[in-house]
């Protein structure tokens, strides 16, 4: 069993792929436009047609992770609210790299620091919208 997060970017998701891909090193696993469904697939509840060049479903690798994302509908406010990916950096050099790449656009809400449980632990919300921790576990608290 496995629990992927699945992120909707409300028409936003290239540029979010873009960024992530720049930021943190995600690789895109596979890519498919609403275009790239049968015809007259691709529609909004109420019927509308959702842009063909969007992304209707896109797997990223990111380290030993796979994160899921989408334009979903394409309304153009995507809200990311109730949770945070959180990503756990090998050291605290790459904790730093990682924390100041996804904060790039966004804002911080508890900068990089030590703390009881991390050599490194910060919190973030990126340009999306999306929420990160980022951390390194200190020994003791593994």
């Amino acid at each position: 069993m496995q629990i992927q997060p699945y992120l909707f970017f409300d028409g936003h998701c290239e540029e979010a792929i873009a960024f992530y891909r720049q930021a943190i090193g995600a690789e895109v696993v596979m890519l498919m436009r609403y275009a790239d469904g049968p015809e007259g697939s691709a529609r909004r509840p109420d019927g509308t047609p959702l842009p063909a060049d969007k992304v209707m479903h896109a797997c990223l690798q990111i380290g030993a992770s796979q994160v899921l994302v989408s334009d979903g509908y394409s309304g153009g406010t995507p809200t990311f609210d109730g949770f945070s990916l959180a990503l756990t950096a090998d050291d605290d050099a790459q904790a730093r790299r990682l924390f100041e790449a996804l904060a790039d656009g966004g804002q911080v809400q508890q900068p990089l620091m030590s703390t009881f449980f991390a050599s490194s632990f910060g919190m973030l919300v990126d340009r999306y919208g999306v929420s990160w921790m980022v951390l390194v576990p200190s020994e003791r608290a593994g």
